[in-house]
C-alpha cells in the first residue's frame, strides 16, 4: 500500500504532491524550487527583465511591484507612469501673479512678463515698442516671449515652433534671435 508522504510527514515547505512510492515539492507562483527538491525560494522578477516596470521594480515574496518617481503615478496597468500636473490639480504654491507651468515630476511658479523701457506690454507675452517713440527707432517692434514643454522621447533634430514676419513699414527687416535659454547651444534657428 501506497504511503502518502504528504500526510504522514509533509517534507515539502510549500505544496506536497504524492505519488506511488514517492512524492513531488511544488512551488506557489512566485517561488522556485531548489536543488534539494524539497525547499522553495523567492524568484526574483525583476532580475527577469529591465522592462516589467517603466520606472523602477522591488521585488516581493512570490512577487514584484512598481514603483514611480516622485511627481508620477502608476496607472492601473500597475507597470507606467504618468506625470501628475500639479497646475491642474491645483496642488501648487504659486502666487496668484504668477503662473504654474508643469514640467516632468514637478511644476515651475513663473513670474509674469515685465516690459523694459521703452517697451510697453500689450498682452500678457508680448512687449511692443511704439513707432512714435524715438528710443524705438533701432529696436524690435515687438518682443514675444513663449514657454513651451519640450516633451521627452522626440525625434531630433526636430521644429519645435514657427514665426512668422508681416511687412509692416516699406524697406523693413527683421531679425530673429533666441534672447536667452540657449547657453548649451541645443537649439538653433533657419
Amino acid at each position: 500500500v501506497d504511503v502518502n508522504e504528504c500526510t504522514s510527514e509533509n517534507p515539502c515547505t510549500q505544496t506536497c504532491v504524492n505519488t506511488y512510492g514517492s512524492f513531488l515539492c511544488r512551488c506557489e507562483p512566485g517561488y522556485e524550487l531548489e536543488a534539494d527538491g524539497v525547499n522553495c525560494s523567492d524568484m526574483d522578477e525583476c532580475s527577469f527583465s529591465e522592462f516589467l516596470c517603466q520606472h523602477e521594480c522591488v521585488n516581493a515574496p512570490g512577487s514584484y511591484y512598481c514603483i514611480c518617481p516622485s511627481g508620477y503615478n502608476l496607472l492601473d496597468d500597475s507597470r507606467s507612469c504618468q506625470d501628475i500636473n500639479e497646475c491642474e490639480t491645483r496642488n501648487f504654491t504659486c502666487t496668484l501673479q504668477q503662473t504654474c507651468f508643469n514640467i516632468p515630476g514637478e511644476y515651475k511658479c513663473l513670474d509674469p512678463v515685465r516690459c523694459e523701457e521703452p517697451y510697453i506690454q500689450i498682452n500678457e507675452n508680448r512687449c511692443m515698442c511704439p513707432a512714435e517713440n524715438v528710443g524705438c527707432r533701432d529696436q524690435p517692434f515687438t518682443i514675444l516671449y513663449r514657454v513651451m514643454d519640450m516633451v521627452s522621447g522626440r525625434s531630433v533634430p526636430s521644429d519645435i515652433f514657427q514665426m512668422q514676419a508681416t511687412t509692416r513699414y516699406p524697406g523693413a527687416y527683421y531679425i530673429f534671435q533666441i534672447k536667452s535659454g540657449n547657453e548649451g547651444r541645443e537649439f538653433y534657428m533657419r
